[in-house]
């Protein structure tokens, strides 16, 4: 049992996650439940790292057996891009693998409002797509970043862990830099990108305050900046941004987000 036939089975039936579990056989989502994979047996400790460790490149299980996760994609041509993670569990090593199509949707195809779309026109400003885990954030951004591509001729830079949608550049440069493998950080990704002349650069998670200051500071020196947070709504998402900051600096990012702000999706 291989692990490329077993992704090929559950993308053919249309899963979304494919979970690798010791003594269990491959299961996978669909339809919003979990289910056995046909055609698969039960996997071993030794048979699950097997088949995790034969999808990472040798700097990345070290990473792993250093820290005990791990992030990262990877893509099965002619089937999918998946992206995984991998984790230690009481019986040993298990990963989520959760499948990205390989054809970026468009706006329509999301459904995305018009005033969303619109963002694409913006040349500067801060904007956060928000929502839990799952919910198409980064889906949403990946078609907002592909029209962007087809319409403008800018330097658009993303930083993100891992790489989910690839772009192939059209009317737009496209740099995508993975955290682990491209760069250290999201920190140190950002500081650099403020010297790489961009138009539009995708922050894919603004985690911490640094993070999120340097994101506000791209946006006031006349760049357009999206972001992600894990935030529920509009309000939760601006009280969540000012509360990461200490109580002296809190007047101050207010004022730079009225400032900068163009919108929350």
């Amino acid at each position: 049992m291989e692990l490329i036939e077993i992704l090929k089975t559950a993308v053919q039936a249309g899963a979304s996650d494919v979970h690798l579990v010791i003594g269990k056989a491959p299961m996978m989502r669909l339809n919003g439940e979990i289910t056995e994979i046909p055609g698969t047996a039960k996997l071993a400790a030794d048979e699950s790292k097997r088949l995790i460790y034969s999808i990472l490149y040798e700097e990345q299980r070290a990473k792993f057996e250093e820290h005990w996760e791990l992030d990262t994609s990877f893509a099965v041509t002619g089937l999918s891009r998946f992206r995984v993670n991998v984790f230690l569990q009481k019986n040993g090593v298990e990963a989520v693998m959760r499948v990205i199509s390989s054809k970026i949707p468009t706006p329509e195809q999301l459904r995305l409002p018009q005033a969303v779309v619109n963002f694409t026109d913006l040349e500067r400003g801060l904007i956060l797509v928000t929502g839990p885990t799952g919910s198409g954030k980064s889906t949403t951004l990946a078609a907002i970043m592909e029209l962007i591509n087809q319409k403008f001729p800018c330097n658009v830079l993303t930083i993100e862990d891992p790489i989910e949608f690839v772009y192939d550049s059209k009317k737009s440069v496209f740099r995508q830099r993975e955290v682990g493998q491209n760069t250290k950080n999201f920190q140190a990704a950002l500081k650099s990108a403020l010297r790489q002349d961009p138009d539009v650069i995708l922050v894919g998670e603004m985690r911490d305050l640094e993070t999120i200051s340097l994101a506000i500071t791209a946006a006031e020196t006349g760049h357009l900046c999206f972001g992600t947070l894990h935030t529920q709504d509009c309000p939760s998402t601006i009280d969540r941004i000012i509360d990461v900051f200490p109580p002296h600096q809190q007047a101050q990012i207010r004022v730079q987000l009225a400032v900068t702000l163009q919108g929350v999706v």
